[in-house]
């Protein structure tokens, strides 16, 4: 638990609960050991001690099983030796050795008579002593392993959170170096037009300034009735959404480009045109990033990406894929909504059509 609470960092979430639940495991642990060494240890080595005891009386019976049948030797030397001259010699030797054989015996059937009583009952006792010994074993393991699940299941909810929030902040982020780039939204020309004022212009100066379509010049050089001096007239793009109904045809304009009937890209910005009405046209610039194939695609696809990395969608909007899954890059259906590093691609495997980060993603 110290090593979590050194590795778990100060800014993390939950870092004071984490620190608390690790107090807690530490706190069920020193309990849990203390019960352990009372009621169970203890009682065990208290046990485990007769055993060298008796294990000594034992021995101390086999050497005196050997002075005993020493002794009763002599005895019997002794009396089958008696008579002749040295009668009265012979029986103070059998005298002597008949009380020392008393002796030995007596001493020998005194232990051997307590290792008969000392022997079955500490056999006996070995049930008595595991029922009494692994019941407040079994009750304080069981209690320390419910209470630490408690604790577990909290600390684990706090690090889930830690991931969510994690991954929540790295959305936007590149997880690897050297990872892919956001393009430039737009090219330095179409920058220096959209930054330049908007000449307004009515529906009736519009005609004068647009006499017929093939001059490109015309759209350059409006008539001296529908320019002040002090405006420029610009090529621009349609306002947004938002604007309203009367502004609208009065702020769209035709680029030359179109005029000419080209559709180039600038500097890997393809321009998709969606038709929201009869002669309304919107320009709206896709990125094409380096490397892209746009050949031989379906309507509709800007290019194809293969995903470099695995990636779980948390927004319903969002798209769920595999590392190796191909996704179909479609223009937004709303530009207003484009977010930056985020593309609207079709999953292949599925036909699902959602956002998805461009930075686990690469062009084919």
């Amino acid at each position: 638990m110290d090593t979590l609470n050194e590795m778990y960092e100060s800014q993390w979430v939950g870092h004071d609960h984490m620190c608390t639940h690790s107090n807690n495991l530490d706190m069920l642990w020193s309990d849990y050991s203390h019960k352990l060494a009372d009621q169970v240890l203890i009682p065990l080595n208290t046990y485990q001690a007769q055993f060298a005891e008796t294990r000594k009386k034992i021995d101390k019976r086999n050497r005196k099983l050997v002075d005993y049948d020493s002794q009763r030797h002599s005895n019997q030397l002794a009396s089958n030796n008696g008579g002749g001259a040295g009668k009265k010699k012979d029986e103070a030797k059998m005298l002597k050795a008949k009380e020392q054989f008393d002796e030995v015996k007596r001493k020998f059937d005194l232990i051997n008579t307590e290792l008969h009583d000392e022997l079955p009952a500490l056999y006996n006792s070995r049930v008595l002593f595991l029922i009494t010994n692994l019941q407040p074993y079994f009750a304080a393991e069981q209690l320390f392993h419910q209470e630490s699940s408690k604790v577990f299941l909290e600390m684990e909810s706090i690090v889930d959170k830690l991931a969510t929030d994690y991954q929540h902040q790295s959305k936007m982020l590149t997880y690897f170096l050297g990872g892919n780039k956001t393009p430039n939204k737009i090219s330095n020309n179409i920058q220096s037009a959209s930054q330049s004022p908007v000449s307004p212009i009515s529906m009736n100066e519009e005609e004068n300034a647009f006499p017929s379509p093939q001059p490109a010049e015309v759209v350059s050089k409006p008539t001296p009735d529908s320019v002040s001096s002090n405006d420029i007239a610009v090529i621009s793009t349609p306002p947004s959404k938002s604007t309203s109904a009367e502004e609208e045809p009065a702020a769209t304009t035709t680029p030359a480009s179109l005029v000419n009937g080209k559709s180039p890209q600038v500097n890997g910005v393809a321009p998709v045109r969606h038709e929201n009405g009869s002669n309304k046209n919107l320009t709206v610039e896709i990125d094409i990033p380096p490397g892209a194939t746009t050949d031989n695609l379906p309507p509709g696809v800007l290019y194809r990406v293969v995903a470099t990395y695995k990636y779980d969608a948390e927004d319903s909007d969002e798209l769920s894929f595999e590392k190796g899954e191909i996704i179909s890059v479609v223009p937004y259906d709303d530009p207003e909504t484009q977010e930056e590093g985020w593309l609207i691609g079709i999953k292949e495997s599925s036909g699902e059509k959602k956002m998805f980060p461009a930075n686990f993603t690469r062009p084919l």
